[in-house]
């Protein structure tokens, strides 16, 4: 198992710029997002975003073993689909769809990560509650990203949250430390105990994901070899945040807006 990266305070500066950049792209997908809009019309967006921020995609041609290389620069999941979505030409949203947006971007050297789930026009007061307890429970996961703590404490606040509302996590994938590689340790786990696991260190940085289902926890592969739908059909919600752990206690590195507004 490798070793969590520590970041320096000029390394932590940088992922500021690059989490900033992540933030402004999906911003501007935000900003796009409507019925009758196709998910490859929102790639498009994305695509021009990130050359107008002189960025790169830190998804397109992403591989992982025995899977194709991904073909998008962000992730686009709707309604059932949990995480991993391919952006598609004939794939047009409609009014009360919500849709998952994960996009990542490397600007200077550095990786920043952040997904959010929109509602397309109108939702159902049922879809709008699933995306409420989601981002709370990535919030929660979030204060509790403060050196001392134990990465359980994290863990266990993702799950605790959604699954006291009557929801589900996902528990096949997790979130995941972040720096100059998209991926490093440790894993961020969806689900976990309070005390467990490594303790958290000013300078650890952390993508935490937060993947609730209103149905069951279980999910699986399309046919793609890249999108998770969950079993049962229910629909499912994704946020992501990158976070860097100060001495003072976490700082969301990917913030802006759309979180507040939305």
């Amino acid at each position: 198992m490798q070793k969590i990266k520590i970041k320096s305070r000029s390394e932590i500066e940088k992922m500021r710029i690059s989490g900033q950049a992540a933030a402004k792209v999906l911003h501007a997908i935000a900003d796009a997002i409507e019925p009758g809009i196709t998910t490859y019309e929102l790639e498009m967006v994305s695509r021009k975003a990130i050359a107008n921020l002189n960025a790169t995609s830190s998804f397109l041609n992403y591989v992982i073993p025995d899977h194709p290389p991904f073909p998008a620069t962000i992730c686009v999941s709707v309604n059932n689909i949990v995480i991993h979505g391919i952006p598609n030409r004939y794939e047009e949203l409609r009014e009360g769809d919500i849709i998952g947006v994960d996009t990542a971007v490397h600007l200077d050297g550095f990786h920043g990560d952040n997904a959010f789930t929109f509602p397309v026009g109108k939702i159902s007061m049922e879809a709008q509650r699933l995306l409420e307890i989601s981002k709370d429970s990535l919030y929660a996961a979030i204060a509790e990203a403060k050196p001392g703590n134990r990465l359980g404490d994290i863990s266990f606040q993702l799950q605790d949250v959604a699954e006291t509302a009557g929801y589900s996590v996902i528990q096949n994938f997790s979130g995941h430390g972040i720096g100059r590689n998209l991926h490093e340790e440790p894993q961020v786990t969806t689900t976990g105990k309070q005390g467990r696991g490594p303790r958290l260190r000013p300078g650890m940085v952390l993508a935490i994901e937060a993947m609730v289902n209103e149905g069951s926890s279980s999910v699986d592969e399309m046919p793609d070899g890249w999108g998770i739908e969950t079993s049962d059909g229910s629909l499912s919600a994704f946020f992501e945040h990158t976070v860097a752990i100060l001495p003072e206690g976490p700082e969301i590195l990917t913030g802006s807006p759309i979180w507040e507004n939305r």
